[in-house]
């Protein structure tokens, strides 16, 4: 019954009433001084919250009152993630553990600290009895995130204290969650390729021993094999990812979603489904296609008045997706630099040379210089404009073999870490449900009895 009426034009019918009944004149939002996307005019977030766990700077405001462009920082727990890196590079240490421990407790572990922090992750990467079967293998997902989400969602069903709001209990939680989302990911990637792509499925047991990179490369892989090298640089991005400030799309998802005193999985969930989304956590696979479509249409990948040209042809609408923009350039903190890019950059022209791409590395490269004149000659606009972290890490990810479906969970992956911290956050400091206001501009209507409505011709 559902399926004829669908093919008679019945959904098409409610979707057009459903459309047509919604646009809202945007000269409104400007006479209601409405904070679109949370964003005052000058794009500077609209504050509504305060947070101790990280802080994305990109400018500062002078004596007037204006934004000044200063080169971008990345701090979490007041650290500079600068810092936290060329430490961990120093001592030929994985990170992203470290970086955990510091957004959850507020300080940098000791050795000690940190050796039984790292025991405590690799005991509970193994999900519980039976949930690789019965919640990753008998409902496979053609999106991993889905599988990532619906995986976050059943593990309350494995807690034995699933609704306990005390903080013992979410940290418990939360550790589980930051421990185990790699494994989910990895098994929902081999789920997905047995059942959607008609390939082999290899489902290897995470070892307690092991970084969550190296766990993750483990996990992917049918050999199980990858340099040190390789869990490195996949390291740096965890470490680069694991948390952006409570301002974030899904870092604010966690804190609106929390303040309605709702468990930590269903918290946790709502994270993954705004990171998704492809304003956010998508935008490295645009910008993958987007150098997929400039390698196949510049010849010489070395000629900078070619690349020129066609970012040119971009820009003007006239090549690639026909939008205008560059995808992996521009941010709406991070002004003269992102951090993030350039951490991820200088580690990346080591793993090009380990891996024989370099003269892709030169492009990438050469973009990067060209892109902030091509922006500026269409746009007329003086705004600093910098390549921001994803316009690196899918080119990092193609070196590591890792397939593009992954990129995003990847970055939940990573993300977790501070998805977390703000969980915990609001729980302790927060005490308020979110309950922003919205202008209604519908106006009122007198009711219409049954017998009097008409249907439209």
């Amino acid at each position: 019954m559902a399926d004829e009426m669908i093919s008679n034009g019945f959904l098409d019918k409610l979707s057009n009433l459903a459309e047509n009944n919604d646009p809202i004149d945007s000269s409104l939002y400007a006479k209601y001084d409405v904070k679109r996307g949370l964003r005052n005019s000058d794009g500077r977030g609209v504050l509504v919250g305060l947070t101790k766990i990280g802080d994305v700077v990109g400018y500062e405001i002078n004596s007037e009152g204006k934004k000044v462009a200063v080169p971008g920082r990345l701090l979490y727990r007041g650290y500079n993630v600068e810092d936290i890196v060329h430490d961990t590079q120093k001592n030929s240490q994985f990170g992203y553990e470290q970086c955990v421990y510091l957004l959850l407790f507020g300080e940098l572990p000791t050795k000690s600290q940190l050796e039984e922090f790292n025991e405590f992750l690799g005991s509970l990467r193994t999900l519980p009895p039976n949930f690789t079967e019965d919640m990753i293998m008998k409902a496979p997902s053609s999106d991993i995130m889905n599988k990532i989400a619906r995986g976050v969602l059943a593990s309350y069903s494995y807690d034995p204290d699933p609704e306990n709001r005390e903080v013992p209990n979410i940290l418990r939680q939360c550790i589980e969650l930051t421990s185990r989302l790699s494994t989910l990911a990895a098994y929902g990637y081999q789920a997905k390729r047995r059942y959607y792509d008609g390939k082999s499925m290899y489902i290897h047991n995470p070892l307690p021993s092991l970084s969550t990179a190296e766990n993750f490369l483990r996990l992917i892989r049918s050999d199980k094999n990858y340099t040190r090298l390789e869990a490195e640089i996949l390291d740096l991005s965890l470490v680069l990812h694991a948390e952006h400030g409570g301002g974030n799309n899904s870092s604010l998802t966690v804190h609106v979603v929390s303040s309605a005193d709702t468990d930590t999985y269903s918290a946790i969930a709502a994270a993954v489904g705004s990171l998704k989304g492809r304003r956010h956590g998508g935008a490295n696979i645009r910008v993958m296609e987007m150098m997929d479509d400039i390698k196949a249409n510049v010849s010489d990948w070395s000629n900078e008045k070619e690349i020129g040209e066609y970012l040119r042809k971009i820009a003007r609408k006239e090549a690639f997706d026909h939008t205008g923009l560059i995808y992996g350039q521009g941010h709406a903190v991070y002004t003269i630099s992102d951090p993030r890019a350039t951490l991820l950059r200088d580690k990346a022209a080591e793993l090009a040379k380990e891996k024989g791409c370099e003269e892709e590395f030169n492009l990438y490269r050469i973009i990067e210089k060209l892109v902030p004149t091509v922006i500026s000659e269409f746009h007329g606009s003086e705004k600093k404009i910098c390549s921001n972290v994803d316009f690196y890490s899918g080119f990092v990810y193609t070196m590591l073999n890792i397939p593009r479906e992954l990129y995003t969970p990847l970055f939940a992956v990573a993300r977790i870490a501070g998805w977390s911290a703000h969980r915990i956050e609001e729980i302790v400091a927060g005490g308020r449900i979110y309950r922003p206001a919205y202008k209604n501009v519908g106006g009122e209507r007198p009711y219409v009895p049954m017998e009097e409505r008409h249907d439209n011709a």
